[in-house]
């Protein structure tokens, strides 16, 4: 609990953590405002629409949480906190546990609002919270928002270098995995197994374009695969950390 409450405070008293949650929720909501607001008369929009902008605020959560790490290392305090605990597994987790709570809490926040102002500009039944399908699209997000944190304090644990880390997920999430579809025979297979397509079938349900191949894991099997990466990215940095200097 007292690594919990130091990296909490860490966390806190710095000003990014408060820049990226502004930034996150006005894109994911703004999002959704633009969309329900550029409809044209008489149309209505559909849960999924209302979280349209939930990508944008995944990008954005994951430069907070590799910035709790990569700050560390910038400015050396990363050698101080692990001078007084000796188990960097121990700070680590308690790092990617303060940061994906604090993701969590934004992606809620995010979701419930967007859906909350697409039912206000666009207010129809097909906007309603019906179904648990509907309820795993709005609620899902936060979950999505966390898991993508842990992966994001991973690769900044491993990378440890702001512009680098950054960098390399920006572009990931942006591009990697859409640009994969392009190799030939075998890079729409690899699309499906990539972890934030997966990700996306748990907050959409297995529903597939008519045409599209069948989703290999179900809406719940999708999601734990998803924490899977993040989970094994992880440990992969926890034993990296214990092996080098700080």
């Amino acid at each position: 609990m007292t690594l919990l409450a130091v990296e909490r405070i860490k966390l806190f008293t710095t000003r990014s953590p408060w820049w990226c949650a502004l930034i996150a929720l006005a894109l994911t909501i703004g999002f959704a405002g633009l969309m329900a607001g550029s409809l044209p008369s008489g149309e209505t929009i559909s849960v999924a629409n209302t979280q349209a902008g939930h990508q944008f605020g995944i990008a954005v959560i994951m430069v907070l949480a590799a910035l709790a790490v990569t700050t560390e290392y910038r400015f050396g305090t990363i050698r101080t906190t692990f001078q007084a605990v000796p188990h960097r597994g121990s700070v680590l987790v308690a790092k990617a546990t303060v940061v994906a709570l604090l993701s969590f809490v934004i992606g809620e926040i995010g979701a419930f609002a967007s859906w909350g102002l697409g039912y206000a500009i666009r207010p129809s039944d097909s906007v309603a919270l019906k179904t648990s399908a509907d309820w795993i699209n709005v609620a899902g997000v936060g979950v999505v928002f966390a898991f993508a944190a842990v992966i994001a304090v991973a690769v900044g644990t491993l990378i440890r270098h702001s512009a680098g880390a950054l960098s390399l997920l920006l572009i990931y999430v942006l591009a990697v995995e859409n640009l994969v579809q392009l190799i030939p025979t075998v890079g729409q297979k690899i699309h499906e197994w990539m972890p934030f397509t997966v990700a996306e079938r748990f907050l959409g349900g297995v529903r597939q374009v008519p045409g599209a191949p069948e989703a290999a894991l179900s809406q719940w099997g999708s999601l734990a695969y998803f924490a899977g990466v993040a989970v094994v990215l992880l440990a992969i940095a926890i034993g990296v950390a214990k092996k080098r200097d700080a």
